[in-house]
Parts: C-alpha cells; sequence; structure tokens
C-alpha cells in the first residue's frame, strides 16, 4: 500500500515536471484525451489549480497495466510530507490532500563556539533553518556578532521523520541556554495565553525574550562597523565634523536586511547618498530607516512584521564597503538605538507564572543535566533522546 493505493495493481511511472510543462502535457503523454483533461482540470479547481504546478516538484502516475498504459491516479509532491492525489480512474474525479505520517524525535545538542554559531551548528551536522531558528528565538537579547570564543549552548528541539528514516524537517525548539560572558541566557517554549494559543520564549523568571524591536536588522554574521556619532571625523572630508545618524552594519552583499519592527513602509525608493533604501513607520512614535541597499523587497505602503526581510544587503549611494546604515528615529529625530531603552513586549500575568515555573522546572533540569564542560573551545557534542 502507498499514497492509500495497492502499487501492485498499477503500472508506477516516478518523474519530476520539467521547465514548462504543465499538468495536461503531462497526462497527454500518459495517454489521458484531452477533453478528459480539462474535466479534470475543472472538477477539482477548488481542490487543485492545475495551472500552479511547478517545475522541479516531483510527481508519481499510477497507470493500468493493460497495454494502454492509460494515466488513472496522479500525486503531485508538494514536498517529502504533502501531497495532493488526483483520481480518475472511475467516472468519479477526486482531488485530496495526503499527509505521510511522521515521526517526532526529541533531540539534545551540546556545543561551543570557536567562530560563530552557523560554523558551530555547521560542524555539528545541523542544518542552517534549525540556525535560523535559534537565531530568532535570541535576536532580542543576544548579540551574536558578540559571541565569544568558548560560548556554550545547549538546545533541545525536534526533528522530524517520514518511513522512520527519511529527515523532513525541524519541529519546535522546546528549550535552549546559551552561556556567554559567564551568564546563562535561558529560553523556554510556553502559550502564558491559553485563549490566543501563540507560544512565546521565556528566560527562567518569566520575562518574554522578545522585545517591541530587534537589536538589529541582521540576523548574524555582521560587524558594527560605525556606530551613531555626532561628532565624527572623516579624513574623506578632511577631518570636519560630518555627524553619522545611523549605526553600520557590516555584512556580506546579499545578506538579508530584517524589519527590526512591524509597520507599514512609508518609503521604498532611492535617493541621494543613501541609495536604496526603505523606512518604516512602526507607530507615532518610531520609525527605522534601512540604507544603502542592493535591492529592496518591499514596496511603499505595504505592511510587514518583525523579522520579515524587505531587502538585501549592498553598497548604494555613499558607501565604502558592503553594509547596512541602520538609523532609529523618535518623535521625527534620529536617535542612537543601542542607547535607547526600548519598549518591551507585554509582559507574563502573575496569575500564570505559577503554571510557567512548574512547566519549566523538568525542562531547565534537561538543560542544566551534564551540560558541556568548556575546557577546549572545539568541543561539540551531540546527544539524541528519542520519546
Amino acid at each position: 500500500m502507498k499514497f492509500g493505493y495497492e502499487i501492485d495493481n498499477y503500472k508506477v511511472i516516478q518523474d519530476t515536471i520539467k521547465s514548462g510543462e504543465s499538468f495536461g502535457a503531462i497526462l497527454d503523454r500518459h495517454h489521458v484525451n484531452y477533453p478528459k483533461i480539462l474535466e479534470i482540470a475543472s472538477t477539482i479547481k477548488e481542490t487543485f489549480d492545475v495551472r500552479r504546478v511547478r517545475a522541479g516538484k516531483p510527481y508519481t502516475i499510477l497507470a493500468s497495466k493493460d497495454s494502454l498504459e492509460e494515466a488513472q491516479i496522479f500525486i503531485y509532491k508538494h514536498d517529502k510530507i504533502n501531497a495532493t492525489i488526483v483520481d480518475f480512474k472511475d467516472s468519479i474525479i477526486d482531488a485530496s490532500l495526503f499527509k505521510k505520517p511522521i515521526k517526532v524525535l526529541e533531540k539534545e545538542i551540546n556545543g561551543v563556539i570557536n567562530s560563530s554559531l552557523s560554523v558551530t551548528m555547521d560542524s555539528l551536522g545541523l542544518k542552517p533553518n534549525l540556525t535560523y531558528t535559534i537565531a530568532d528565538i535570541y535576536a532580542w537579547t543576544l548579540d551574536f556578532y558578540a559571541l565569544q570564543k568558548g560560548d556554550s549552548f545547549k538546545f533541545v528541539y525536534e526533528e522530524k521523520f517520514i518511513d522512520d528514516t527519511i529527515f523532513a524537517g525541524y519541529g519546535k525548539v522546546k528549550s535552549a541556554v546559551f552561556k556567554h560572558k559567564g551568564k546563562d541566557l535561558y529560553a523556554f517554549r510556553f502559550i502564558a495565553d491559553s485563549v490566543m494559543g501563540i507560544p512565546e520564549f521565556y528566560d527562567e523568571k518569566g520575562k518574554m525574550l522578545r522585545s517591541q524591536f530587534l537589536k538589529a536588522p541582521i540576523k548574524f554574521q555582521y560587524r558594527i562597523s560605525s556606530r551613531y556619532d555626532l561628532n565624527r571625523r572623516i579624513k574623506y572630508y578632511g577631518y570636519k565634523v560630518k555627524p553619522h545618524f545611523g549605526t553600520d552594519f557590516a555584512a556580506r552583499i546579499g545578506t538579508p536586511i530584517i524589519a527590526t519592527a512591524s509597520g507599514t513602509v512609508i518609503e521604498s525608493t532611492r535617493r541621494g547618498g543613501n541609495g536604496k533604501f526603505v523606512k518604516i513607520k512602526h507607530n507615532s512614535t518610531y520609525s527605522t530607516q534601512y540604507l544603502h541597499m542592493q535591492k529592496q523587497k518591499v514596496k511603499k505602503g505595504q505592511y510587514v512584521k518583525q523579522g520579515d526581510v524587505i531587502g538585501w544587503v549592498g553598497m548604494t549611494g555613499n558607501s565604502g564597503g558592503p553594509h547596512v546604515c541602520y538609523r532609529f528615529w523618535k518623535y521625527g529625530k534620529q536617535v542612537d538605538p543601542l542607547r535607547e531603552k526600548l519598549p518591551a513586549a507585554k509582559p507574563m500575568k502573575e496569575e500564570v507564572k505559577p503554571r510557567f515555573y512548574k512547566y519549566i522546572k523538568p525542562l531547565k533540569h534537561q538543560l542544566d543535566y551534564q551540560r558541556i564542560q568548556v575546557r577546549e573551545p572545539e568541543i561539540a557534542t551531540e546527544t539524541i533522546t528519542q520519546k
């Protein structure tokens, strides 16, 4: 049995959609006439729009075993887990969604920073998706540029598998701890508002890690090359005072730039020394601006959420190297975001905290138990716990 069918009763054809190839062309090649193809497309359009099949996606055809070998079932694989099954072998045409059973394993990972988080995670055989998730969790509390050699971490997270052995992506990160500058920075996934049902990450005292503004417009792998400085003197301008109203985050060309808070794009254009830039209004008090982009991803009037990619690092305008100049506006005046006491997210309600403390007690024990002992910065180990 596969996809709910006895495979032995069919001729099984597996292939990948080629560039420019359509649903109709595929079925025509497998001996389905065009009136039938049009009928199929029309019948299933509410469930599956055949015009949206994408090149590179795998598919399976179950065809009759007779001399005609006419296609009877078309299975379009959206990803490793999800597929759409179009069944037209009988007079009734039907399209249904199919999801492969997923096995979820809980895993623990220990590591020590030797150069950067991404390099360390890569050395442990972990995929970038998990690195990005960790970066998102700690984006408000940890400056990844400031990580030091010898800082350590431990994460408890999920891995998903199909057919027991085929990796199908990561699930939830349940808990984490970063040891940075001798201090433990905990993160526990918890739903504090049962009505909203939205999980957030909190430290061991119930303080939400997320604040209203991210610390940086780039997730990680950047350096602050120039800070907000009203008395800056530049050799190129004869050492005359030329105020710098932004904070420069140097990174490779093409590095994604993210919105540090949710808001509405009020400018997405190119102008003078600013080059290509985006400006976002977050509320009546705060706005942010991102200069020297290689390219913008958003348009004026568009609403963006915190963490959304709004463009990519470039060197447009007056720029001596690839970076994003991040400008922060408060009541219409540019200020230094690194010195501002920025508003925090809503705190956990006091009546919820007892439930939270009870919930995280075993999770904290799990993080603290057999924590990696830092002796050599190169150490990186993995422990797997199956549940």
